[in-house]
């Protein structure tokens, strides 16, 4: 059933759009506090970085994985919060930095997991959008996200925010000029992706009871945060996968019209996600994908970029779709059963 919701009324649509000036505004204001960190972890490099977040912070945590670990060089991981929380442990993180990503700053468990981080030798910083809340009161070095407030319980703006914030920390923290530039140009192109058209995909997308979507490198977390937003808006049993990891077991659940979603960005990655998108095509799945230039089935249009960008401006423009998407499954994107904006977990 049809919900009679204009997209363009709902609160997730009215803040996605927003992601363009947010990133805009925040590489302006946090310019300062992200080249003092920067200059801190070149002159103290850290033996490794630990990420800690949930939800959608922990799949731009996997975002922050893969760029630190291949452009910077230092083992990263992710932490459990649980491990604190519920065991109460905490390992030895002397010269280790803690990255605590978190859109409320409020979560127990995160907080609780911070503080136990920075007793135990980390450095911690955080990426917040809440300034007053207490993960923010916390850490030593705070960037904040600048997304402004953020009513819809789908997060959208704040998670292109604390993707452009690690890219931007990376940037400063390694001194790639190349990483610079995109990032400069990353306003402009995210205000030309949110107006691209996905609509191709709806059809297969609202009949749709399960799914997979699937990236590679980098992309992992933009394929983790589009599953968990067509599970919470849409109703539909996603699951990301690595394009090598599904391979290994989950290709067998694949049948005749199952539709398959598919992150390209044009680096070593670009060919063995391509030949995957083949794969799904001779199973008679349903093959849509994004940067994959020439796959099989429908091919959505996206922003030339650099590879670094290129998965952020996927999302953005995926938001919009998953926006229209749960609409036309008879679902209220701001407003999704079960859950709240914030997930106080212990």
């Amino acid at each position: 059933m049809t919900s009679r919701i204009a997209p363009e009324s709902t609160l997730m649509f009215g803040e996605a759009a927003e992601a363009a000036e947010v990133v805009r505004r925040q590489r302006i204001r946090n310019a300062e506090v992200i080249a003092d960190v920067a200059a801190r972890l070149r002159s103290n490099r850290p033996r490794a970085v630990v990420t800690l977040a949930r939800g959608s912070s922990d799949h731009a945590a996997t975002f922050a994985r893969y760029l630190i670990e291949t452009r910077a060089g230092v083992l990263t991981s992710s932490a459990s919060p649980s491990v604190g929380s519920i065991y109460d442990a905490t390992p030895d993180l002397t010269g280790t930095m803690v990255l605590a990503i978190s859109q409320s700053g409020r979560s127990p468990d995160l907080v609780d997991s911070a503080r136990r981080a920075k007793e135990r030798g980390a450095l911690l910083v955080a990426m917040v959008n809440d300034e007053d809340s207490p993960l923010s009161a916390t850490a030593d070095v705070l960037i904040p996200l600048r997304a402004g407030p953020e009513l819809s319980v789908a997060a959208t703006k704040s998670f292109i925010a604390t993707l452009a914030a690690v890219l931007d920390l990376l940037a400063k923290w390694t001194a790639d000029d190349h990483i610079h530039t995109a990032l400069s140009a990353l306003p402009d192109e995210l205000a030309q992706a949110w107006q691209l058209d996905w609509t191709a995909a709806l059809p297969d997308l609202t009949r749709a009871k399960a799914m997979y979507v699937i990236a590679r490198g980098h992309a992992l977390g933009i394929a983790q945060e589009a599953a968990l937003k067509l599970k919470e808006t849409c109703g539909i049993h996603a699951e990301a996968f690595s394009a090598a990891e599904v391979r290994h077991g989950p290709m067998a659940a694949v049948r005749e019209g199952f539709p398959v979603l598919l992150f390209g960005q044009a680096d070593e990655s670009l060919a063995g996600v391509s030949a995957l998108a083949g794969e799904f095509a001779r199973e008679d799945a349903r093959v849509i994908s994004a940067g994959l230039p020439g796959a099989p089935g429908i091919e959505l249009p996206v922003i030339e970029a650099h590879a670094l960008v290129a998965p952020i401006l996927q999302i953005e423009t995926f938001y919009r779709i998953a926006n229209s998407l749960a609409i036309a499954r008879g679902r209220d994107p701001d407003r999704p059963p079960h859950l709240a904006k914030v997930t106080e977990t212990r």
